[in-house]
C-alpha cells in the first residue's frame, strides 16, 4: 500500500472508529464536555443525533473511555432487540451471564444489581446506538428502565445515539414521555471546510506523517463537497486520494485523483447542510447551554428537571456550549456568595485555566463527591482560574472531616491546582473575578 511511500506509519483513514483518531474540531469537543457533565449529573435521558457516517461511534467510544471510574457502561448496537433480549444484555454486561425466565424476574434481578453498585458508590450508563431502528413499543420500554430508583438517586441512565429519523420518532405522540425526559439533545452538524482540512492534518499526523500539507485548498473544496462534511466519506475519499497518488507515483495529489477516488467509491455531491453554522450555534448557544444549565441547577436544588428546552435560532453566534454554561453556574455561585454566611467552608476541590475545561472536570467527579458542586471565576492562590467548590459546611472542623475523606483527584485531569483546600465564603468575596 501506500504507507511508506508517504512516510506513514500505518492507515490513516480507516472507517472502523479509532478513539487514537478522535477529532474535537467541528465542535466534538465541546460536545464531548458537555456529554461527560450531563452523565455527572445522573438524570434523564440524552440523546445525540446525527448523519450517516457523521462520528455518532466514534463520540460514543470516546465518551465511554473517558467515564469516571465509578461510572459502568453497557452498549447496546442491535436495534432489532425484544425488551426481554435487551434486559438478558443488559444483565450480561452486568456480570449476570444467566437471566431468569420471565421479564418481571429479569427486570427484579436487573433492579437488585443495580442497587448493590448504588450502595456501593456506582452508576450505570446504557449506551444505544442505532437507536432510529428500535420500534416505539422498545424505546417506550427503554424509559420504562429509568423508573428504576431509590428514594433520591435515579439507577440506570440512557445515552440515544440515532440518525436523524430517531427525532422522527420521538415526535409520535404515543412516547411523548419519553421525549419529555430528554434532558440533553445534541446535533453532531457535519465538517466545515475549514474542518475538513483540520480533521485530514489531524488524522494524517496521528498515522506518522510529517511532511507538508498532502491535500491542497482546491482539494479540500472538491472534497467538502462530495462528502458533505461527513467524516467517513471523507475517510474513504482521502484513501482513495492517496492510492491513486500512489499508483501514478507521485506525492502531488491533485484533482484527478480526488475524481478517480469519487469514481471508484461511486460517490456523489453530497450537499454540506445549507445552514451550518446555525445548526451547530443554535445547540450550542440555546439547547445545550439551557438544557445543561437546567439540569445543573435542578440538581443543586434537588428539584424534580423540568421538561428539555427546544433548540430555537439564535440572531448572532454565541460562545462554545460549556464556556457558557460555565459562566451561568459561575453568576449562580456568584448569587449564593453574596447571601452565604462569611463563615461558612466550602472545599476547592480543584482549578482550571479555562472555562471547558471546568465542565470536563465537573462531568468526571467521584460520586463521593460532597454536594453541592459549584463553579466559579476567581483568584486561586493569586492566579485567575476557574475553580471547583464543593460541599457546604457551617464550620471548619465539619469541613475538614469531609476534606479527609474524599477521594484522590483523577491523575489524568491537566488540572492548575489539583490538591483540595478549604475556603471560606468571605474569603471568596473578596477574589471573584468577573465571568467574562
Amino acid at each position: 500500500m501506500y504507507f511508506d511511500y508517504f512516510g506513514l506509519k500505518e492507515a490513516p483513514f480507516r472507517i472502523t472508529p479509532n478513539t487514537e483518531y478522535w477529532y474535537a474540531g467541528g465542535q466534538r469537543g465541546e460536545m464531548l464536555a458537555a456529554l461527560l457533565y450531563a452523565i455527572g449529573q445522573g438524570e434523564g435521558i440524552i440523546k445525540v443525533v446525527g448523519e450517516v457516517g457523521s462520528g455518532k461511534t466514534m463520540l460514543c467510544r470516546k465518551l465511554v473511555i473517558q467515564l469516571p471510574d465509578s461510572i459502568d457502561s453497557i452498549y447496546l448496537g442491535n436495534p432489532t432487540l425484544s425488551p426481554d433480549d435487551m434486559l438478558a444484555a443488559i444483565l450480561a454486561d452486568l456480570g449476570i451471564d444467566t437471566p431468569e425466565n420471565g421479564r418481571q424476574a429479569r427486570l427484579a434481578q436487573l433492579n437488585a444489581s443495580l442497587l448493590a453498585r448504588h450502595e456501593a458508590g456506582r452508576r450505570v450508563v446504557v449506551f444505544v446506538e442505532e437507536a432510529q431502528g428500535i420500534s416505539l413499543d422498545n424505546l417506550e420500554f427503554l424509559r420504562l428502565l429509568t423508573n428504576l430508583e431509590t428514594a433520591t438517586d435515579k439507577l440506570l441512565q440512557i445515552v440515544l445515539f440515532g440518525q436523524p429519523e430517531l427525532d422522527v420518532h420521538l415526535a409520535e405522540p404515543s412516547i411523548r414521555q419519553l421525549k419529555d425526559r430528554i434532558t440533553l439533545s445534541l446535533n453532531l452538524s457535519p465538517l466545515s471546510e475549514s474542518e475538513v482540512a483540520d480533521y485530514l492534518r489531524a488524522r494524517l499526523s496521528v498515522a506518522g506523517y510529517r511532511g507538508p500539507d498532502l491535500f491542497a485548498p482546491a482539494l479540500i473544496t472538491r472534497m467538502t463537497q462530495l462528502s458533505g462534511g461527513l467524516s467517513r466519506r471523507i475517510n474513504v475519499l482521502a484513501d482513495k486520494t492517496l492510492l491513486a497518488a500512489y499508483a501514478g507515483q507521485t506525492h502531488t495529489l491533485t484533482p484527478a485523483h480526488l475524481d478517480a477516488a469519487a469514481g471508484d467509491a461511486e460517490m456523489q455531491p453530497k450537499r454540506l447542510a445549507s445552514h451550518l453554522g446555525w445548526h451547530r450555534w443554535a445547540w450550542l448557544s440555546a439547547g445545550l447551554a439551557a438544557a445543561l444549565g437546567l439540569l445543573a441547577f435542578v440538581a443543586w436544588q434537588g428539584l424534580t428537571p423540568p421538561p428539555p428546552v427546544q433548540t430555537v435560532r439564535p440572531a448572532t453566534p454565541s460562545v462554545a456550549a460549556p464556556a457558557t454554561l460555565i459562566a451561568e453556574q459561575t453568576r449562580q455561585t456568584q448569587r449564593w456568595l453574596a447571601q452565604a454566611a462569611p463563615g461558612t467552608h466550602v472545599i476547592q476541590l480543584a482549578a482550571v485555566k479555562e472555562a471547558t475545561q471546568a465542565a470536563v472536570v465537573m462531568g468526571r467527579l467521584d460520586a463521593a463527591t460532597p454536594q453541592p458542586v459549584r463553579v466559579l471565576h476567581a483568584r486561586s492562590r493569586g492566579t485567575p482560574a476557574w475553580i471547583i467548590l464543593a460541599g457546604e459546611f457551617p464550620d471548619r472542623r465539619t469541613a475538614q472531616a469531609a476534606l479527609s475523606q474524599l477521594p484522590a483527584v483523577p491523575a489524568s485531569l491537566d488540572l492548575h491546582q489539583a490538591t483540595p483546600f478549604l475556603r471560606t465564603v468571605g474569603k471568596l468575596r473578596s477574589v471573584v473575578l468577573p465571568t467574562g
